[in-house]
């Protein structure tokens, strides 16, 4: 993957998730029965086979083989509105309705009991990415333009039963991360058309973290969850070129590609969730979850032989989130669920950006489980994000300064089925 490419293909990611998914370009869609509630209760709650996402201990609870197959559609409403510069371009040629492209977030996970106190499982899922688009000739090209990032996570764990109220869970990650990243010059005082490319960069890599749960059954109406993941070093070789002429400045290419690389830390992530059987057929859910997004400081690309080509101040913070939910038996084949979360943003205030245009939103969600026969069941989960509007002052590589107001709403939809064996 190029370099640079890969450098603003992580800005970008951020962008898309944070005003779609979860704090900066973290994804929290692993499962639609989750979704439902808003994802609290996540390490606590056994709902299906999707538990080897966020607490893998959770696989003692059940007796047999589970599958589930998932698929979540997000629609994002992110906009940007000019309001200032300082090189005489209208702020108006800013304003874009919509930079963030809809996208599927698929996910399958299969579990099964190998004996009385060890189960093991398996999942595929994705727990970071994005996409924004903007016209190739957008006044502000050099902070724009396309990027896109994709990770797929294949995640084995077993679960050992030490007592009937102590269950422990490991698990071992594999990431795969693939991107792309393209800028362009914009209005500039460069004598170049505005969507000449001043970056394009494109590529992938793997990497490898492990996590770690813990499930306790209190009595038979409350139970707790803890789930640890670690962090995942993913270093991007690629190719990085532009459209400038050779020699040029700004690390012309014409067109030529030059090998580069960008290293990125997936942080880790810490989740505490409590449920507990408040009546028949009525419970309540909660989680807590922590990021550790103060491993991404800085953004930088270096391309062989021309030393550093980007490099990007992010200051991230460790950020929290805190969601709460019910789920209610109505009869016999129909549950009923609904939650609210707050997710706090990671961003630095003073190093806003619109490739990472992040911040805090609030989740409202509902869902309903139907059992479709003794074996099989279907979720359905919606969730609408609410973020609140920013007000920033980006400046490009050419000391261009360019003012916006961004604002990030999304529709979240989901349908999951489950099957036990």
């Amino acid at each position: 993957m190029s370099v640079f490419k890969k450098t603003l293909l992580a800005s970008s990611l951020m962008l898309v998730s944070s005003h779609t998914f979860a704090a900066a370009f973290q994804l929290a869609e692993q499962s639609v029965s989750g979704l439902g509630r808003a994802y609290a209760g996540e390490a606590s709650v056994a709902d299906d086979a999707s538990v080897i996402a966020r607490n893998p201990a959770l696989m003692s609870q059940f007796d047999g083989a589970q599958l589930s197959v998932a698929a979540m559609y997000v629609e994002p409403d992110v906009s940007l509105r000019g309001t200032s510069t300082n090189n005489g371009v209208a702020p108006s040629k800013l304003d874009d309705s919509s930079i963030a492209p809809s996208a599927i977030v698929p996910a399958v996970y299969f579990m099964t009991p190998i004996n009385e106190s060890l189960s093991f499982g398996m999942g595929i899922y994705s727990q970071f990415g994005l996409a924004t688009e903007f016209a190739a000739d957008y006044a502000a090209g050099q902070l724009a333009g396309e990027t896109e990032i994709v990770t797929v996570n294949t995640n084995l764990s077993v679960a050992y039963e030490v007592s009937k109220e102590l269950t422990v869970a490991l698990g071992i990650n594999h990431v795969y991360a693939d991107a792309k990243i393209v800028r362009t010059f914009g209005e500039s005082p460069l004598p170049v058309p505005a969507a000449t490319q001043a970056m394009h960069l494109e590529g992938d890599d793997t990497g490898y973290g492990w996590n770690l749960g813990l499930s306790y059954q209190i009595d038979d109406n409350s139970r707790f969850g803890l789930h640890y993941r670690s962090e995942t070093d993913i270093v991007f070789d690629g190719e990085f070129s532009n459209q400038l002429p050779a020699g040029a400045p700004f690390n012309g290419t014409a067109g030529s590609a030059y090998p580069g690389s960008v290293e990125l830390t997936l942080p880790a992530i810490a989740e505490f969730s409590g449920s507990h059987t408040i009546s028949e057929g009525s419970s309540l859910h909660y989680s807590v979850l922590w990021t550790g997004w103060s491993s991404f400081k800085t953004l930088a690309a270096k391309v062989e032989g021309r030393g550093t080509v980007f490099s990007k101040d992010e200051n991230f913070s460790n950020s929290m989130r805190y969601a709460i939910g019910a789920d209610h038996q109505y009869s016999k084949d129909l549950k009923l669920r609904f939650g609210i979360a707050y997710d706090k943003s990671p961003a630095d205030p003073y190093h806003m950006s619109i490739s990472i245009p992040d911040t805090d939103r609030m989740w409202y969600s509902f869902g309903a489980e139907y059992q479709v026969s003794k074996s099989s069941s279907l979720d359905f989960g919606v969730s609408f994000l609410r973020g609140k509007t920013q007000l920033f002052v980006e400046k490009d590589n050419l000391g261009q300064a360019w003012g916006f107001e961004s604002n990030g709403h999304a529709t979240v939809l989901g349908l999951q089925f489950n099957s036990a064996f």
